[in-house]
């Protein structure tokens, strides 16, 4: 019998794979062969024994060397039950393994099949025991009794495969599957075009599959995960490349700049000099808005480095030009604290339609989902005459009962929080394709932009503008030291006794329940009240947290940025977009709940107005934990780019991924954006060539349908969400 890649895996194996398919996910004989090994385990040796540690999953090939059987008291059934103890030895090491079995005759046929001698591969979770690391209940499968237990050593290849398990499947099962369907299978698809397989000296798509489950040595695994990377760069640059062609051929309104408009006259007013960077990607910005072609744009940049300002700018051309520019924020807080910024920074240029105004001034509207019906009404009524060029929201901009007058322009703030359907979502209320700029205050490694945001174009701003003062970050070890925080909310009481302001940043609000596996953690309701009473005594503080009502959070935020609170008791709603140049100190408590990446956007809040600043990260973590080692990380350096490095890296490649990916599972297997840069480099311009030769692909079929595969998958995310 022969199979195509594309015929159901229920084709090959019965009860066993219509298992698999129901547990899996996978359909086709081409979703099987796809399920790479995990790990490989060398013949006789134990797997990933560098740094052992509890919990890690191991696997062994080995022979056993003592079997017994032991009784104990089962602790729930209150009877007899019986234990199996093996030790098996490997090559490099002897480990522990225990059965435990609630009747005697299974207990007997276990011993049986352990019997001294026996060839076996285990694969289970360490624990560590009576001072020894033992695997309990491991998963195995036997080859020989001692009798030919080196025959069945010499007939075992000297690696073997360890799949990742899903569900009831496990390892054996996916590899006797894999197994046959490799033995079955007939035409594996290539979607690498010929030439581009010669130049990179790559194996051909068959014999990469064959290797990767079935590697003779390490040479031949080299190969096979040298040839699979690469396909996945390319198939993926392939995508994105195509996404870019889209937005270059679509029409755009062209927004161009117009002399002595609000942008002209905004730029007079400024009481500072633009940074250089500043000025570089106005210029590439407004280029890009005067163009007959929809820009795309990531603008990414450390924390205070003036991307609001920058896209402020591009706004206001585009409303020179005629047209309306939204900016979408993923909070209330910061869709309110980007209108009071960008309202202070327009004075009377914003006040269109109100006494006073400069002539020819715009009008900002602010549309979030808590407004009153009054106000959200108005609001919906200036965006859709036209008379709000600058429209400032929330989810709320997305709901289709919202119009625009003529939307010119889209920015959409830390575009991590948003899918990719909902930007389309907002980008459909133009009527042509309108210019479109991502901005993200958290800096993404170039691999990572290239892959997660490979359909726009990057510009970043690396430099900060002049006066920022320093911020030093110190981590405050508070269970081995409890004088210590005592002492932080001394440096509090000095700084706002010095006219400072303060943030204590807490990881919970107070209402919802603590978090099962650790200990109680701070929260803003139970704190804020307590500081009041105890340490900050005679201080003004006020809590601010994300359930509080839309008009109070604002008039918290006010009262602070105006200085009539010392201070602020908040979660991470402050995290991006408050500007308060006042604040000079910060307190974040359970510092360890929080990513790399996320305390320095928190810490980004203070040092704004050119004091020095100080940031305290509060833990209860041991000094050898990770945890710690995040936090001296964020400690020992401010340059964004290096944080957000050792952030990802930390953290599963999905989670990456799945900023861009429309909640879809990712398709990158093999292939690591951070580790990988000259494939992704490599791949991304190969892609870009060959669809500049080839735009509808017709000359590779087989690649066609691998890039229209992942194209249908993200249309069909969007249209089930939508």
């Amino acid at each position: 019998m022969r199979v195509a890649w594309d015929s159901p895996v229920t084709t090959i194996g019965g009860k066993k794979a219509t298992e698999l398919v129901k547990e899996s996910g996978y359909l086709t004989i081409g979703d099987l062969i796809g399920h790479y090994p995990r790990a490989y385990v060398e013949k006789g040796s134990l797997s990933e024994l560098h740094d052992l540690a509890e919990g890690d999953l191991i696997s062994m090939v080995g022979e056993v060397v003592r079997a017994e059987q032991r009784t104990y008291q089962d602790k729930r059934t209150k009877r007899t039950a019986w234990r199996t103890l093996l030790q098996v030895k490997g090559a490099d090491g002897t480990l522990a393994m225990t059965f435990f079995d609630q009747k005697k005759h299974t207990a007997d046929w276990r011993q049986d099949l352990f019997a001294p001698g026996a060839i076996g591969m285990f694969s289970g979770r360490l624990k560590w025991f009576a001072n020894r690391w033992d695997l309990n209940n491991p998963a195995y499968r036997m080859f020989a009794a001692e009798d030919d237990a080196s025959d069945a050593l010499a007939q075992m290849p000297d690696l073997i495969p360890v799949y990742p398990v899903t569900g009831k499947i496990d390892s054996w099962t996916y590899e006797d599957l894999i197994r046959l369907a490799l033995d079955l299978v007939d035409d594996i698809p290539d979607p690498l075009p010929a030439a581009i397989r010669a130049e990179h000296e790559l194996l051909s798509a068959d014999q990469a599959y064959r290797w990767i489950h079935r590697p003779d040595d390490h040479r031949q695994l080299g190969a096979a995960r040298k040839r699979l990377k690469y396909d996945e760069a390319f198939v993926t640059q392939m995508v994105l490349a195509r996404r870019r062609a889209e937005h270059r051929a679509e029409p755009a309104t062209p927004r161009p700049r117009i002399a002595g408009g609000l942008a002209d006259r905004f730029d007079e007013r400024l009481p500072f000099t633009l940074t250089a960077g500043q000025e570089r990607i106005g210029d590439e910005l407004a280029d890009e808005l005067a163009g007959g072609h929809p820009m795309h744009r990531l603008l990414q940049g450390e924390v205070g480095s003036g991307k609001t300002l920058v896209a402020l700018r591009a706004m206001l051309q585009v409303v020179d030009a005629g047209g309306q520019a939204a900016l979408l924020a993923p909070t209330e807080v910061l869709a309110q604290q980007h209108l009071r910024s960008i309202r202070t920074m327009l004075g009377d240029l914003g006040e269109g339609g109100h006494l006073g105004a400069a002539e020819g001034a715009t009008r900002l509207a602010l549309l979030t989902g808590s407004m009153g019906t009054a106000a959200r009404r108005q609001a919906m009524l200036d965006v859709a005459s036209g008379d709000a060029g600058i429209v400032i929201g929330t989810h709320a901009l997305l709901e289709e009962k919202v119009r625009f007058y003529d939307l010119g322009m889209v920015v959409v703030d830390e575009q991590h929080r948003f899918g990719v359907e909902q930007r389309a979502a907002l980008t459909g209320k133009a009527g042509n394709p309108p210019h479109v700029l991502v901005m993200t205050a958290t800096p993404i490694p170039r691999t990572v932009a290239m892959t997660v945001f490979g359909d726009l174009d990057t510009s970043t701003l690396a430099e900060l503008p002049a006066g920022r003062g320093d911020v030093q970050t110190n981590v405050v070890p508070a269970r081995a030291q409890p004088a210590w925080l005592d002492r932080a909310w001394a440096r509090i009481r000095e700084e706002v006794g010095n006219g400072r302001q303060a943030y204590v940043v807490c990881a919970r609000i107070g209402d919802e329940p603590p978090p099962e596996d650790g200990p109680d953690l701070y929260a803003v309701e139970d704190l804020a009240p307590e500081l009041l009473l105890g340490p900050l005594a005679g201080l003004r503080v006020e809590k601010l947290h994300g359930r509080m009502a839309s008009e109070d959070k604002d008039r918290v935020m006010q009262a602070f940025g105006a200085g009539e609170v010392d201070v602020l008791v908040s979660t991470t709603v402050i995290e991006v977009g408050v500007d308060v140049p006042n604040a000079t100190v910060m307190v974040i408590l359970d510092a360890e709940r929080f990513g790399v990446s996320q305390l320095h956007q928190l810490r980004g809040r203070i040092g704004r107005g050119g004091h020095a600043g100080l940031c305290l990260l509060v833990t209860g973590v041991t000094p050898d934990s990770v945890s710690m080692e995040r936090l001296v990380a964020v400690a020992g350096t401010r340059d964004g780019f290096e944080l957000s490095r050792i952030d990802l890296e930390q953290r599963r490649e999905g989670d990456v991924l799945g900023v861009q990916q429309s909640g879809r599972r990712t398709s990158l297997k093999l292939l690591s954006v951070l580790t990988d840069e000259d494939v992704i480099v490599d791949a991304r311009e190969a892609a870009t060539a060959h669809l500049a030769a080839d735009p509808e692909l017709a000359g590779t079929p087989t690649l066609r349908a691998a890039v229209a595969a992942i194209e249908d998958t993200d249309r069909a995310s969007y249209l089930d969400k939508g």
